[in-house]
């Protein structure tokens, strides 16, 4: 690829626009590959990472060395950097992907009209994906492979935080590609730091059928803002736990702690406490106890406040807040609805969990709140595409079209009817 850093607007469209036709054609020779050499391909981008990880190790460090430079915190650095087990980790989930079952082609329904035409509606691949994504050299994979996966091409611009890891991930993954049979270009990495780049891409909806943008919420913003084509995104990650008056509390207690604290800093950790004011008295305080022994600080409405002297007092800004660290708002409520009531206000459709032991107060909880992903007993933190059975996710969407909730393989596909007759015509 050219040196592009101080080319002009022109020069930087034209290659844009020469990436995006390269995976046009790249995507339409992929959708007419086989189940077989799609798995096959991921089999051997796999062993190609695992046995390129010395050099993948050596352009990590390169990005370790950076990350100072571009201000990274100690989370993000930790969330950058890779070592043996974290390359071999990559390498399995690529793998998974593979053995997920081939949504392209899927027969979804058959009919046949009464003037004799038979219908059939098949699963085939969106196409082109535009793929936007902040300094995680993991995703890197997990969206190629996917991609493949599904038969779609793939354009990847990631985090320049990331970018010898990528580059080096990608590098890998394309002579696995080659070597299989299928068009090189179904995978490309943009590695050129200038942020019109992206805006570039966005542009392009004669080419780029999907703009998936992955990171923080002005980046998803940017591209709804500017994308010429259909975005998959969520903007936050608002999500709740609501404990019910019927909860086991240790239940209660063990899931509250785990969606909050066992990774604070990502999208489907909790963010929001509702407790049924019949139990306020008994759970509050103890798992107060255990939030502080973790370092979260509790922010809640006056009876909150008055259960947990104390405690500072939210503001419906904490309330419709996506903290991402060592906070919380809390709120104690008189009922199922009004509890409902609350997310539905607040919360950003992403992942909602419920704690009780009522299965009709589960199933209202599960049909009222408009949600992505409901969990009843369960942690938020099961809102991901390895725990719910899809393999890598490209992301997680809160649309309702075209895809929701983790999106792998099957969830970057579409339909079209095939109609076959013996010579109908109109009349």
């Amino acid at each position: 690829m050219p040196d592009l850093s101080a080319a002009s607007t022109t020069k930087l469209k034209n290659y844009c626009r020469q990436t995006a036709e390269k995976s046009r054609i790249a995507a339409i020779e992929l959708a007419t590959s086989s189940s077989q050499q799609r798995a096959a391909c991921l089999h051997a981008a796999a062993d190609a990472i695992r046995a390129d990880k010395p050099e993948i190790l050596k352009a990590n460090a390169q990005d370790i060395a950076n990350a100072p430079h571009f201000g990274l915190t100690e989370a993000a650095t930790d969330r950058l950097r890779l070592d043996s087990q974290r390359i071999d980790d990559i390498a399995t989930g690529v793998e998974v992907v593979a053995g997920l079952p081939d949504p392209v082609g899927e027969l979804i329904e058959a009919s046949t009209q009464p003037n004799g035409l038979q219908i059939r509606k098949i699963r085939v691949p969106l196409g082109v994906i535009f793929f936007v994504y902040e300094s995680r050299p993991n995703v890197t994979a997990d969206a190629a492979a996917v991609a493949i996966a599904s038969g779609n091409a793939v354009i990847l611009r990631g985090g320049k935080e990331a970018a010898h890891s990528s580059k080096r991930i990608v590098e890998s993954i394309r002579q696995a590609i080659t070597a299989s049979g299928l068009p090189a270009d179904c995978v490309q990495l943009v590695d050129i730091a200038d942020r019109e780049a992206v805006g570039a891409f966005l542009q392009f909806d004669d080419l780029i059928d999907l703009a998936i943008p992955r990171g923080g919420e002005s980046l998803i913003r940017r591209v709804c803002s500017e994308a010429q084509m259909p975005v998959l995104k969520h903007f936050s990650g608002n999500c709740h736990v609501y404990v019910d008056t019927t909860a086991d509390l240790d239940m209660a207690e063990k899931i509250l702690i785990n969606a909050k604290c066992q990774r604070m800093g990502v999208c489907n950790a909790a963010e929001s406490l509702l407790v049924h004011r019949n139990i306020a008295e008994e759970y509050l305080p103890r798992v107060a106890d255990q939030l502080q022994s973790h370092g979260v600080e509790i922010v809640g409405d006056d009876e909150t406040c008055r259960v947990l002297p104390g405690v500072g007092r939210a503001t419906e800004e904490d309330f419709a807040m996506e903290f991402l660290g060592p906070k919380l708002s809390v709120a104690i409520v008189r009922s199922i609805d009004e509890a409902i009531d609350h997310i539905n206000r607040f919360g950003s459709r992403h992942t909602d969990a419920i704690v009780t032991s009522d299965d009709a107060t589960a199933e209202r909880f599960a049909a009222r709140v408009d949600t992505a992903v409901v969990l009843v007993n369960a942690s938020t933190r099961f809102n991901d595409g390895g725990e719910l059975g899809i393999g890598a996710e490209i992301g997680i969407s809160t649309d309702k079209l075209h895809a929701r909730g983790p999106c792998g393989p099957r969830e970057l596909t579409t339909y079209k009817y095939v109609v076959t007759g013996n010579g109908q015509t109109k009349e």
